[in-house]
């Protein structure tokens, strides 16, 4: 791809609304430093420097693709707690409306706290429930969804299994969209993976790829045959797997295939580098580029983003540079 048709792909960017339907959650990061082991146990006492929180899972697509310049709309639940109040500041903050949220009482709102030192995770903690949503909120959550879908140009569809996407809400969501006529991308998890039909576009990772077709990848033919495998059980239109330092693959309905050999030059942390992968390509597609430009643009921008500590996200301008 030369400058000129990239700088034409970005500049569209900022006419695109994209609905991001999926798990919602904070990503919260304590940073410091180590300089002992505790008296108490023996494990390293971290000395606090800072904190940050920012929007995580779902919510890192929002991000993503609010920092590369279109609208995002987010449509997911939260619950009737702190944590809930912070994420809708944060949409606020991000200019992402936040009337498509859900609140689900009694249900906290999904928090990842990481505690960082000297660039390297020490440890996690989760609060969240992870149990299926009661058909009320699917019916609530599914009317959001199509009330959306008109003035949208794509819908992104984010598992992070944290009880939002329910079989049948996947399947309603899915065919709502393919009934406005509007694109479905979808970043997958192993536990939905069979009601995960009939979408435009499914990004699995490699093990994700080998779990869901039991075809271990070890060269081109066993990837090429787990990308076929994984259109025959989705009946979807395209398959973008994404395979670290290996770059991607982007099989097309056409049965192309393209390899996409990786750009990362420092890979500090993966985090939230699926989320870049999605919002990227849903975004170029959005904005007219084809299935090859899209991957060639997302692998860019997941190269990008795993230079970075954290859940981080990229812009328009780091994307542009990276081709010089």
């Amino acid at each position: 791809m030369n400058k000129e048709r990239l700088e034409e792909i970005l500049n569209r960017f900022s006419a695109a609304r994209i609905i991001v339907l999926g798990d919602l959650m904070l990503d919260e990061f304590i940073w410091g430093e180590v300089r002992r082991i505790s008296p108490e146990a023996p494990v390293p006492v971290v000395e606090v420097r800072r904190e940050t929180i920012q929007l995580g899972g779902a919510g890192n697509v929002v991000s993503n693709l609010i920092e590369l310049g279109a609208t995002a709309i987010p449509i997911g639940i939260v619950g009737d707690d702190d944590g809930g109040r912070i994420l809708r500041e944060l949409c606020a903050a991000r200019q992402a409306p936040e009337d498509a949220l859900l609140t689900v009482p009694g249900r906290p709102t999904t928090r990842k706290t990481r505690i960082v030192a000297h660039s390297q995770q020490m440890v996690r903690a989760d609060r969240e429930d992870r149990s299926p949503i009661d058909p009320a909120a699917e019916s609530q959550i599914l009317e959001i969804l199509v009330r959306q879908l008109p003035n949208a140009n794509a819908l992104i569809i984010s598992d992070y299994e944290k009880g939002l996407l329910t079989p049948d809400l996947l399947k309603n969501a899915i065919t709502a969209a393919r009934r406005a006529g509007k694109p479905v991308c979808l970043d997958p998890k192993i536990r939905h993976f069979a009601h995960y039909r009939e979408v435009d576009l499914v990004t699995p990772n490699q093990l994700e790829a080998e779990r869901a077709t039991g075809i271990e990848i070890v060269d081109q033919p066993s990837l090429t045959r787990s990308a076929q495998r994984i259109r025959e059980l989705l009946d979807c239109r395209h398959v973008l797997i994404t395979r670290g330092e290996n770059g991607m693959t982007l099989l097309e309905e056409s049965g192309l295939m393209t390899n996409i050999p990786t750009t990362a030059r420092e890979v500090y942390d993966v985090t939230g580098a699926g989320d870049t992968v999605i919002a990227t390509f849903t975004l170029a597609l959005a904005a007219g580029s084809s299935l090859v430009e899209a991957a060639v643009i997302a692998n860019q921008a997941a190269g990008i983003v795993v230079g970075k500590v954290g859940t981080a996200t990229v812009s328009q301008s780091e994307i542009a540079a990276s081709f010089t």
